[in-house]
Formats: structure tokens, sequence, C-alpha cells
């Protein structure tokens, strides 16, 4: 006999109890929250601001008061505009300014002498009028009296306003306008040219027996080791003015918009091959079958079987190389020459203008292609279905002499052009004056000689990626961890993974930019660390974040969900749990984290390039200032020198890689072992 009971008796819902374990990875879900809004959504938010602030030198608002030679008796106040419009000292022009701008007070008076016993008062008009008094900055509507010698050190500030000037001034602007077609013709061609290649490359090693394919694997990925400014340097030395091979340009220039395309085609098409090669390498056979039993054509079932197979893999890496492209800031500074590029005009406005405003508004215009070409990625792999299912049979190719033979000679080619920008950039370093001395020699390494930072910066540069690969690891998976092991607190787990995936659809330049705008405010309690090592490894960690993170909960996905529950069966803090079985189960992926962000670290240039200072010097910011200064042999062979750096890295991490998981992934071995001694 069984009792069935319909309802409840009144009273409040039953909730399930909240263990100190999750209060405990809720609090580091929102410590590491909270490193992630400092270092990145509050700099977004100020930088944002400052696009829309506009800087005018309000005349009206200050007043001056001029005692007689006896410095006694005082004149009636008279504003600085009445003045300014007496002797015309500040043209229409000089009043519009910067935030940091300012006009001398002194040259509103031009009998003025710092040797005069004359006195001079000043005020505002308004408690928000200010000015400069020597280092001291003056607010409110109180007289403040000089005499001539200190007078002459009183600066007038602007005053700031609200809307959109700044775009209207960009707008009008043709040079700048300019800008953005020119970085979207060049993206969308370098991206078509890119995905042709990677495509033709995946597929030649993913759907053919043709021999040499780790090699050729291992030859594409080398462009990943060094940073954007080489291929441009590269393409100096084979198509400039005194290039190897420039009559092969029939007198057309390789600065501008072809040296671009070239260049971007070498260092994105490592990043669309992966993309497209995972797609490639997951297709069941039987699609294959039941097309050749259709008697369909080998083109007919290459369009009907095989691109629909890889369309998305397609879509993310159009849209990876379209923002890698519009983003880049190196490529376009080394061979871009008069062709106007938008990451380029921040450069141009900020650091040639000391423009900051208008370095922000070109920033908030480059984050719409970026935010637009992210949106829609993920938007496309949501949609994403499985390709295989339980009963799919893995795609073996068949050998076929002709086709083998023309993928081998499709991938020596791309193979070429790859060792063939490194080697050039190799040769330039070693050659003692090209093309008039081409004996060899090491004097282009000798960086102390030159303007770049000797190389105190190759050192800085170690020192950062090493700093970056192990507290980034370490922040990365901590909150990886936290996110997907934390039970319930659904929002605070959407908030922080949104969090997590903003840095991807933020472009170097522009956190750089928005980093000078939040942490050199005087008001900010963390100004401290603007200028030091500090502020370029949180800079490095949250630019490449997003890749690292996502890494991190791939790993931690796999791990099957019984292991938390035994645990809180048998009362183990869930620390002891990460330590002792999550921690080693996912050391590969850790691993992986880290000498992705140590490589990052080396190469990146456009996110570090406005917040280094005289003694924390990097090595791609030295190529970047001994291109500028004409050294670019000397520039070849930094880069050079990051190569051979990041080629280290990657053997010392396979070597300890192996031996790691050696005494760590037995589990693995067991696990394959047993598995195939299971009757099927």
């Amino acid at each position: 006999m069984t009792l069935a009971v319909d309802f409840l008796p009144p009273g409040r819902a039953v909730r399930q109890q909240i263990s100190g374990d999750d209060w405990l990875k809720r609090a580091v879900m929102l410590v590491v929250g909270i490193y992630l809004v400092v270092a990145l959504a509050l700099p977004l938010f100020v930088m944002l601001s400052k696009s829309f602030s506009t800087y005018t030198f309000d005349l009206h608002q200050f007043e001056f008061q001029v005692s007689d030679q006896s410095g006694q008796g005082w004149s009636d106040p008279v504003t600085a505009a009445a003045l300014n419009a007496a002797v015309a000292a500040f043209p229409e022009s000089d009043l519009k300014a910067s935030a940091d701008g300012r006009l001398q007070a002194a040259k509103l008076f031009p009998d003025f002498s710092f040797r005069s016993p004359v006195r001079y008062r000043i005020r505002g008009t308004s408690d928000e009028t200010h000015f400069l008094a020597g280092s001291q900055l003056v607010r409110g509507t109180e007289w403040q009296e000089y005499d001539s010698n200190n007078f002459r050190r009183v600066m007038l500030r602007p005053s700031r306003s609200i809307g959109l000037s700044n775009f209207a001034e960009y707008f009008s602007t043709p040079s700048l306008v300019r800008s953005i077609k020119n970085s979207v013709t060049m993206a969308l061609i370098s991206t078509a040219v890119t995905l042709v290649v990677a495509f033709g490359l995946a597929y030649a090693l993913n759907r053919s027996r043709m021999p040499g394919k780790g090699l050729f694997k291992l030859i594409v990925t080398i462009p990943i080791l060094v940073p954007s400014l080489l291929p441009g340097i590269a393409l100096v030395y084979l198509f400039g003015n005194q290039g190897v091979f420039r009559d092969l340009l029939l007198g057309h220039s390789i600065y501008g918009p072809l040296g671009i395309v070239v260049g971007s085609v070498f260092f994105t098409l490592p990043h669309a091959f992966l993309i497209i090669s995972t797609a490639l390498s997951v297709a069941d056979a039987r699609h294959y079958e039941a097309a050749t039993s259709l008697r369909a054509s080998k083109w007919r079932t290459f369009w009907t079987v095989t691109v629909p197979g890889a369309r998305y893999g397609l879509i993310s890496a159009a849209f990876v190389v379209f923002t890698l492209v519009i983003t880049d800031f190196g490529l376009p500074k080394v061979i871009g020459g008069q062709y106007g590029m938008l990451a380029v005009d921040i450069y141009k406005q900020v650091i040639g203008q000391q423009n900051f405003e208008m370095g922000a508004v070109v920033s908030v215009i480059l984050l719409v292609p970026a935010f637009l070409a992210f949106a829609v990625d993920r938007l496309t792999q949501r949609r994403q279905v499985a390709l295989l299912s339980a009963r799919a049979v893995p795609y073996e190719p068949k050998p076929r002499r002709g086709f083998d033979a023309a993928c081998f000679a499709f991938c020596t080619l791309v193979a070429v052009f790859v060792l063939g920008m490194i080697g050039m950039c190799q040769v330039a370093a070693l050659v003692k004056f090209w093309p008039y001395d081409l004996s060899l020699s090491l004097r282009n390494y000798a960086f102390d000689l030159m303007d770049g930072g000797g190389w105190d910066s190759y050192y800085n540069s170690i020192r950062l990626a090493l700093m970056t690969a192990v507290i980034g690891s370490l922040i990365v998976f901590t909150g990886a961890y936290m996110v997907e092991k934390t039970k319930g607190f659904g929002l605070g787990r959407a908030t922080f993974h949104m969090l997590a995936m903003l840095p991807m659809a933020v472009p170097g330049m522009v956190l750089g930019l928005a980093y000078i705008f939040f942490f050199n405010s005087a008001a900010n309690p963390l100004h401290g660390i603007y200028g030091t090592m500090t502020i370029l490894v949180l800079c490095t960690v949250t630019h490449f974040y997003t890749v690292a993170h996502l890494t991190a909960l791939t790993a931690l996905k796999q791990l099957d969900p019984e292991f938390e529950a035994v645990a809180g069966s048998l009362k183990i803090p869930f620390y002891k749990l990460f330590f002792r079985v999550t921690l080693p189960v996912c050391l590969p992926a850790v691993l992986e984290i880290a000498i992705y962000l140590f490589v990052n670290a080396m190469t990146t240039v456009s996110a570090v390039v406005f917040l280094y200072a005289t003694d924390t010097k990097l090595a791609s910011v030295a190529i970047l200032n001994m291109d500028d200064a004409g050294d670019i042999a000397p520039a070849a062979a930094m880069g050079m020198m990051i190569f051979y750096t990041n080629v280290a890295a990657k053997l010392l991490h396979a070597f300890v890689s192996r031996l790691l998981l050696a005494r760590t992934q037995g589990w693995r071995r067991v696990s394959q072992s047993a598995a195939a001694t299971v009757p099927h």
C-alpha cells in the first residue's frame, strides 16, 4: 500500500543550503572578476568618455587685476576674453585644446616683464574654473595674488564639455575618414587571400597522402613566433627600393596596399590554417561513399560535401583574420607608407600630435568592426552542430599520385613563402651593410649602440613573458575553474564569462590607450603602477585572456562532475581536490596556456607601445624605434632574437611537458590500455 501526497504543507520554499566551499568559490570568482573589471571594463569606459570630451579655453571664466608700479593700487577686474580681444594674444585656433592644454596668462599683457614690481591677481568666475601656478592646481573664485616673477608661471587650463564635437571633427577630416575605407579594404582583401591559401594548405594536409605533412605543419606555424613588424621588414629587403626582387613588381611599390596584403597573409596564415585544418580533420567517410555511389563528380563532391562540412571553420577563420588585419599596428607602420590605417592613426594622434581625445575617437571607431566580427563569429559558433555521430566512420584519404604531387607542390610554395620571409630577415641581420657590403658580421646585434633601447629591452621582454606566463596562467585557470565548478550563481557566472570573452574583441592599441586614460590619472589609487613592469604584465594578460580562458574551460569541461560529488560526500575541501586531482589532470592545458601567453608577450607591440618607460622598453617596441630611426638591419636582428627565444621556449615547453606529463598523466595510458583490452 502506498500513500500519495498531493500537496506540501504551507511554509517557506525549501532552498538548497550553500556550502562553505561554494561560498569560497564565489569569493574567488569575485576577486578574479574584480581584476577583469579594473583591468578591462573601467579603462574602456574611461576611454569611451574621453572620446566624447571636448576641451576649449573659455576666456570669459578668468578675471585679472593689475597693480600700479608700487604694487599697491589695483585696476578694475577685466576678463581674459576682453584682454585677448584687445591684444589678440591667442588666435581662435589656439583656444581648441586637449585635456592637457595650457595658455600662458602673461601673454595677455604686452608690457609684462618678470623683473617688474607690478603684481597681478587672477581668479575664476566659477568654482570649476582652474589654472596652474607652477605645478600647483588652483580652483575657485577667490583672488590669487602673484608677483611678476611667479605670474609668468601661471597657465590657464581648458574647460571640459561633453558632446559629439570630436566625432564631427574626425568625419570632417578627409584623410582620417579615408583610413576607415583603407582598413576595411585591406582587411577584406587579406581575408580573401588568406582563406584561399589556408584552405588549400589544410585540404592538402588532411585529404592527401603526400609526404612531409608534419614538416609543413611546423613551417606554417612559424609566423606565430615573430612580431607582425618582421614581415614588413622582410618585404623591404625583398621588394623595397634596394630589394632583391624589386624588378618583379614592374614599377609598383611594395610600400602601401600591396605590402600590407602580403604581410597580412604571412602573419594571419597560421591562425586561419589551424582553424580550417581542425574543421577538415572532422569528416565522415560515409558521406563521400554516398557521393561516389551517386556518381557525383569530384568537383561536385567538393562543393556539396567538403565545403559545407567545413563552413563553420571557414566563417570563424574569416572573422579571425579580418579582426587581426584591421586591428594590426606593426605591419602597416613599417610597410604602409602613406597609406592610412586606423591603428596607425591612433599612434599618430597620440604620439605624433599628443591629441589623446582624437586618439580615443579613432579607438572607438576601430572597436566597431572588431566587435561586429567577434559578435557574428560567436553567433555562428552557437549554430554549429556536431558533424560526427557515434556511428561515423573516420575519413581516410586514398593514395592518388597526381593529386598528392599537386598538394605537395602547393605546400612547398607556401613553405618557400614563409621560410623566404624569415630567411630574408636573418640575412639582413647578418649582412654588414645592405646592399653594398654583403660580408657577414654581428654588428647589427650591437643593440646598445642603437636607438631602440639596447639589450635591456630584450631582457625586459623575457621578464615580461615569464611573468605573464606564470601570473596569467594562475589567474586564468583559477577563474575558469571557479566559473565552471561553482554551483548555482547563474548571474555571476554569466557576467564573469562575458567579461572573460570581452578582451578578444578589443584591439591592442585600444586597450593600451585606455590604460593611459585610466592608470595615468593622479586620482586613480593604482596610478603608481603606470610606467612600471606591473602595468605591462597587467595589460598583456588582459589582452590575451580570452583564448587562455577558453582553453582552460575546454579542459575543465572534460572532467567528470562526479569528482566534485564524491569529494563533497567525503567532506574533502574543494581546494584539496583542485590541487590533487583537477590541476594534475588539466596540466597539459595549463602548460599550453603558459606557452601561449609567453609567445604572445614576446611578440606583442600594439598593446604596450603606449605604456613602456625608459627602463621598461621591450624588444618588440625596440624594433619599432630602430625602424623609425632608419636602423632596419638591427631591427631585423632584434626580430630574429624574438624568434630564437620563442623557438627555445617551445622546445623547453615540449621537454618539460613530456617530463611532467609522464608523472601526472599515467592514468591516461592505463585507461587507454584498459579500453584496448575490452572486447567489442
